[in-house]
């Protein structure tokens, strides 16, 4: 048996079986850390003294006494004095720290590239990107180099990375799980989630972390998933599953389409019920996203004035650099109302036409990224192409909605993700369709040749 190739739950059962010890695991892990982690740059951050099951941490998330550095060079010797919310809950549960992974700058960007200590590599292959901006966690995970690791999910910054890596992640509905802790990027959008190795996996670690803490008002206490064991949905009858025409438009990569089309088939062929619905309003999802999340990072990053932190604001990456000008400029007293309040009216246009399809539907499916991982470099010269891959994750962040990526196919050798979307805070039934899809097929049981 390879420790390392276990899922989570495994592993648990495993640890009480006494099969291994903690020990053994973690040096397991340590060991592939050593041989990989060169090659990928997922972990910024290596803890080797760590006891419990090793989880990644992407490094936006506050780790008391161990380096956050948001993948900045103004945080590079930020140490906080404090755990995010999510992460004392993790070490209550007998998680431990095995590292800080690797993201794009202050979680901007889409492809892992963006980050001041280097990209990292997608590791099916270590020329493409491995999405972003949880990229190290992604990478993680799919490297079998974590048990599972936490993102941040702001535009589709788990999802979209575990699209691109072959790995499960989810997002919760916004207010779920609380963001204490978190450096903020984009208060109105920005959620913790997981990145797993399967399905159950992730409602296990969702059920750890969620609920109120009393540090972030927007938290609801609504019933969390289940933290027990239970037995997956194999079949999905009574379930009415929405398509929407809008997501398989101009853009979509026609050999992406196609694994698309197979997973929906295979979802019929469980059960569900097929339905076409429309949400007009997607066309405007990049648009309004980047005007409400630049303006949010311009207000946001204020705080790193070259005093507080002891570094210029000349280091700031490029791409941050652009999102708060970008963001200023539309809060600007000229422009605040042809701009981010004009924004703000159709995002409630975006929730509406949600709400409206899921009248006639449990969830909805489709592409996660309109392609598979791109060359690194390809598209760092043209911001618009890179924010276009994010055209289907958006919608939902605008929404507030919860969102899985459960691996569903491969393109010329590289993973493709299904996503599946539910109502708000209906987190569970997302999880269901996804563990029910995940058991009738072996996509999320391929693991990458790392014998690079």
């Amino acid at each position: 048996m390879n420790i390392t190739d276990l899922t989570l739950v495994e592993t648990i059962k495993a640890l009480e079986n006494k099969d291994f010890s903690e020990e053994e695991l973690n040096k397991a892990y340590l060991d592939r850390i050593e041989a990989k982690n060169a090659d990928l740059n997922v972990f910024l951050e290596v803890k080797k003294n760590s006891k419990g099951i090793p989880a990644a941490i992407k490094d936006i998330i506050s780790t008391q006494f161990i380096k956050t550095t948001a993948g900045s060079k103004i945080l590079s010797t930020f140490i906080p004095p404090f755990n995010a919310t999510v992460v004392d809950r993790l070490l209550s549960n007998n998680i431990s720290i095995i590292g800080k992974t690797n993201l794009d700058e202050f979680a901007m960007g889409s492809s892992g590239e963006n980050s001041a200590f280097g990209h990292t590599k997608n590791p099916w292959d270590i020329a493409k990107v491995p999405g972003g901006s949880s990229a190290g966690s992604a990478a993680a995970v799919a490297a079998d180099l974590a048990v599972f690791s936490m993102g941040t999910d702001t535009g589709g910054s788990i999802r979209q990375p575990a699209s691109l890596c072959g790995v499960v992640g989810f997002k919760p509905s916004y207010g779920k799980v609380s963001r204490y802790g978190l450096m903020a990027m984009a208060s109105s959008l920005d959620v913790p989630g997981t990145f797993t190795k399967s399905v159950a996996d992730a409602r296990l670690v969702m059920g750890w972390v969620s609920g109120s803490d009393g540090m972030d008002s927007n938290v609801q206490e609504i019933a969390s998933p289940s933290t027990s064991l239970r037995v997956a949905m194999t079949d999905l009858k009574g379930i009415k599953i929405g398509v929407p025409k809008e997501y398989f438009g101009e853009g979509l990569d026609p050999k992406v389409e196609k694994v698309i089309r197979e997973a929906i088939k295979k979802l019929e062929e469980l059960g569900a019920e097929i339905v076409e619905v429309s949400l007009p309003h997607t066309q405007y999802g990049v648009a309004v996203y980047y005007i409400i999340m630049s303006s949010e990072v311009s207000s946001n990053l204020a705080k790193f004035d070259g005093i507080r932190f002891g570094s210029s604001r000349e280091d700031f990456g490029e791409e941050v650099k652009r999102r708060i000008m970008l963001g200023t400029f539309a809060l600007s007293s000229g422009y605040y109302d042809d701009y981010f309040a004009k924004a703000a009216c159709v995002r409630t246009l975006i929730k509406q036409d949600f709400e409206e399809a899921f009248k006639k539907v449990d969830v909805i499916v489709g592409p996660v990224s309109p392609t598979t991982a791109w060359n690194l470099g390809e598209k760092m010269d043209d911001p618009l192409a890179m924010y276009l891959s994010d055209a289907y994750t958006i919608p939902a962040s605008l929404a507030g909605i919860p969102g899985l990526s459960v691996p569903c196919g491969f393109v010329d050798g590289l993973p493709v993700g299904l996503q599946i979307l539910g109502k708000y805070m209906d987190d569970e039934t997302v999880l269901d369709v996804g563990e029910a899809y995940e058991q009738a097929t072996e996509w999320h049981e391929r693991r990458p040749d790392l014998s690079f």
